[in-house]
């Protein structure tokens, strides 16, 4: 399987946030023929105020339903049919009562829905340059551990802080997971220093493929503040190699995975089976 991870750097601007994705799509798609496309965080709405994020989600159709899904989710499903691609939708606002939650959509080749994922850690936390980000103000915490079948794949789904919790990287190699993909939006200060240690560790640890899409450049927040998102998208091995990475901009890595090195990984150092605490 050949995964292309989509580095965009989004504003609030619901409409050229998918156009800017279709655009990296379509040229992540004409160079490499990937068969897993994959999206960051909260690609469709990044920044601006609560209002704007309520404004930007949308309330997902049921299973099966007739009812016309919003802008984002029709985009994703089209875009996925269109290709003939798996399309691991980053993460765009659900709608969820008076708050939201961050929630990833993958899809099958023929447009259906493969699963839903509502992120689980939410972003609290004082950064080291000082800016405060408060995630629960607007979202949700999701309850769920998610994998779904991608061909001969098992996925994995986490967002963004959620990578800080190895005990859920575990759940899902517990699961059956072979790749976890991690779309982000992650800040420059915590990029820098955590981005790659991290998403090296989780795949270290489980064994796994990782895959990293993620926002990069400005956006303005909720105040009208500059803030800025690190990007640095990558694919690591189950040995914790990069072996694919975006430049700094908008665009796009791709990997070919390769299920001979998993299982070789695997059988050579089964940690899985020395677990004695977890």
């Amino acid at each position: 399987m050949r995964v292309s991870v989509v580095q965009m750097s989004p504003g609030h601007d619901k409409a050229e946030n998918i156009a800017q994705a279709g655009r990296l799509i379509e040229a992540a798609w004409t160079a490499d023929r990937p068969d897993l496309i994959a999206l960051p965080e909260v690609w469709s709405c990044l920044g601006g105020d609560r209002e704007a994020k309520l404004a930007a989600a949308e309330t997902l159709p049921d299973p099966g339903a007739s009812a016309a899904p919003g802008s984002a989710y029709a985009f994703l499903q089209a875009t996925a049919r269109r290709l003939g691609v798996f399309v691991h939708g980053g993460s765009i606002g659900e709608r969820a009562g008076e708050r939201l939650h961050n929630t990833t959509i993958a899809f099958d080749p023929d447009g259906r829905e493969l699963a839903r994922y509502r992120k689980i850690h939410l972003f609290d936390i004082t950064a080291p340059d000082g800016v405060s980000y408060g995630e629960s103000r607007t979202y949700a915490a999701g309850q769920a551990v998610v994998t779904y079948q991608a061909g001969a794949v098992r996925v994995g789904c986490a967002i963004c802080y959620d990578l800080r919790f190895p005990e859920l990287f575990l759940a899902l190699r517990r699961a059956g997971a072979e790749l976890i993909m991690l779309p982000a939006a992650f800040t420059v200060p915590t990029g820098r220093d955590h981005w790659e240690t991290l998403l090296r560790a989780r795949a270290i640890e489980t064994q796994c493929w990782v895959a990293a899409a993620a926002t990069c450049g400005a956006h303005a927040d909720a105040k009208g503040e500059r803030r800025e998102t690190y990007g640095h998208s990558l694919v690591c091995d189950p040995w914790g190699l990069v072996v694919a990475r975006a430049s700094d901009g908008p665009g796009w890595a791709t990997a070919r995975l390769d299920a001979a090195l998993t299982a070789r990984v695997r059988r050579d150092m089964p940690v899985l089976d020395h677990r004695r605490l977890a």
